[in-house]
């Protein structure tokens, strides 16, 4: 079985974005209960919604990484 490259580099860049988002979504939230602490039950649970889609993007990339490295 052959090392492949490629599956480490889909899984950087596949890995990289999400987790920018992630945190993007965790601060503005936050930001938005600092500044309306009532209004936490609409807000956290689009919080995470928004987390859960966007690791959902990394965990495409990470099965596109193992299809890759195993062909």
């Amino acid at each position: 079985m052959e090392i492949s490259i490629t599956g480490g580099i889909i899984i950087a860049i596949g890995g990289f974005g999400p987790a920018l988002g992630i945190g993007l979504i965790g601060a503005k939230a936050l930001e938005a209960l600092g500044r309306n602490p009532n209004a936490s039950g609409k807000i956290i649970p689009n919080m995470f919604i928004a987390m859960g889609l966007a690791e959902a993007i990394a965990i495409f990339s990470l099965i596109f990484a193992i299809i890759t490295t195993f062909q």
